[in-house]
């Protein structure tokens, strides 16, 4: 047995490539940032060959790095952002138009269309999601109306759509396979979750041809090989998630009621409830978490659009930091925001509210109010978002969480750590091994081929680095979740009512 894994993350800014060992450390990395177009106010675009040329040179840098060579590499494991259509010709492999983002707005009004004739409860019965542009299914098809011939085209079988681990599986194959795994299937739109296959209906709604679509597998088990001369030697690849998805697996948080959260652009809670799709009542996501052989495991999410971006505000829009990582540093500086509340609802708000309309809100500044106020309050709003994701967990009978498991950026901020965890009422737990999203699709291609014997190996791997415990009482956190909950009331339906 090759004695590494190659896991290709493929995120929203940048393409990366992490070798892993047998014991999950990892050995060597590479990384590479891309373009981010933006054609209009709230479009959001990839070069699709941008993406390729740059996860392709990050893992066969990362292979260089470790000194490896092809054939010590056991499989290839991917993981992705999730929700970025790409359309393609099949034969030339070249893309029709550019990838459109998960971030991207441009079809809101197609959304709003669809659920003004009521098909909202058919799409969430079906597929688990609300009916939202951050989706797959109306991207797809403003892509057919909107480049000349390509409806047409996709109907005769000439074109192919993909999430982005299919573009990279295409590409990675020499075009011999166009699949997705089950988890990047669940967050279009057009995938019905407990039947697990795609659903005519919903393609009916969307006007989207079955032609187009990729063939659905399982997050786990060889679905090919490199191309000759893409790496020297052919190297099987064996393991899909969506990087969310990817990322809980990572956690081990592999039973029912275990939970993460990832802290990176935007904030991403997964509750992993095991065999039961569980319906939610406050606007979460019920998604497939992976799936493994027959068995399917399914979990509730919440989606927070703005996180560690609200950093970035602080430094490039406001400039009170000149790097992201003095913002502990200013917010530590006084011993709490003073009564400020910040919300950044500045592309509107993902669940429990789903509000587009909602604006980013900055109240209860008085004349004392400093920029380290601000930078408290900023951090502070990752936090209030994410209790708000676990609230609506419990209430949606996810299960009652012993510990929160977090990764990502500002999972490394301790003051931030420390808050969510006083704000939550559970410790929050970080792990040794803090890439966990390329670790989860090692996992998931490394347990297809025979190189981990199973979960259990798994579970036995993870290990924490730091516990926070709440300090902060229950009527203290009542009562600033109260006021933070009067601040999002304030920030919503703004665009709407001000134009």
């Amino acid at each position: 047995m090759s004695p590494f894994i190659l896991a290709l993350d493929q995120g929203t800014t940048s393409s990366r490539a992490i070798v892993f060992d047998r014991e999950g450390s990892v050995v060597a990395a590479a990384q590479k940032e891309f373009g981010q177009l933006f054609p209009r106010p709230g479009w959001v675009e990839h070069d699709p060959l941008e993406l390729w040329s740059t996860q392709s040179g990050v893992a066969q840098e990362a292979i260089t790095r470790a000194g490896l060579r092809a054939g010590d590499i056991a499989a290839i494991g991917i993981t992705n952002q999730r929700e970025t259509v790409v359309v393609w010709d099949r034969r030339t492999g070249q893309p029709v138009h550019n990838a459109v983002v998960w971030q991207d707005r441009r079809t809101a009004q197609t959304c709003d269309a669809l659920r003004a004739q009521g098909y909202e409860a058919t799409f969430q019965a079906k597929t688990g999601l609300v009916l939202d542009a951050y989706f797959s299914g109306t991207k797809v098809a403003w892509i057919l109306d909107h480049v000349p011939g390509a409806r047409e085209r996709a109907e005769r079988g000439e074109l192919a759509f993909g999430t982005v681990d299919s573009w990279l599986v295409y590409n990675l194959t020499g075009g011999a396979r166009h699949l997705t795994d089950v988890t990047n299937a669940s967050r279009t739109l057009m995938f019905d979750i407990h039947s697990g296959d795609w659903d005519d209906e919903l393609l009916a709604l969307l006007n989207v041809p079955r032609a187009l679509l990729p063939e659905v597998r399982s997050s786990s088990e060889v679905y090919g090989e490199t191309a000759e001369g893409l790496f020297g030697r052919r190297i099987p690849i064996a393991g899909i998630a969506g990087d969310q998805q990817a990322a809980t697996f990572g956690q081990a948080c592999l039973e029912r009621g275990m939970a993460k959260n990832t802290y990176g652009t935007g904030c991403f809670m997964l509750m992993n409830t095991a065999a039961e799709a569980v319906p939610s009542r406050h606007q979460l996501l019920t998604t497939v978490a992976w799936q493994l052989g027959g068995e399917r495991t399914y979990a509730l999410e919440g989606s927070v659009f703005v996180a560690g971006a609200v950093v970035q505000w602080l430094r490039d829009g406001l400039g009170i930091i000149r790097e992201s990582r003095e913002v502990e540093a200013l917010a530590t500086s006084v011993e709490s925001s003073g009564g400020v509340f910040l919300v950044p609802a500045f592309v509107g708000l993902g669940a429990p509210y789903w509000d587009p309309y909602a604006r980013g809100t900055l109240v209860g500044l008085t004349r004392g109010t400093t920029a380290a106020h601000i930078a408290r309050a900023a951090l502070e709003s990752i936090a209030f978002q994410s209790a708000e994701l676990l609230g609506a967990m419990r209430q949606d009978g996810g299960g009652e969480l012993r510990e929160l498991r977090v990764d990502g950026g500002a999972s490394l901020n301790n003051l931030m750590m420390q808050f969510q965890a006083d704000i939550l009422g559970v410790p929050v737990v970080r792990p040794r091994v803090t890439e966990t999203t390329a670790l989860g699709a090692a996992y998931l291609a490394g347990l297809a081929v025979g190189y981990w014997s199973g979960q259990e190996e798994i579970a036995r791997q993870w290990r924490a680095e730091r516990t926070f415990e709440p300090r902060m009482d229950a009527d203290e956190r009542e009562h600033r979740l109260g006021r933070w909950r009067r601040a999002v009331e304030r920030s919503r339906a703004w665009e709407e009512a001000g134009g």
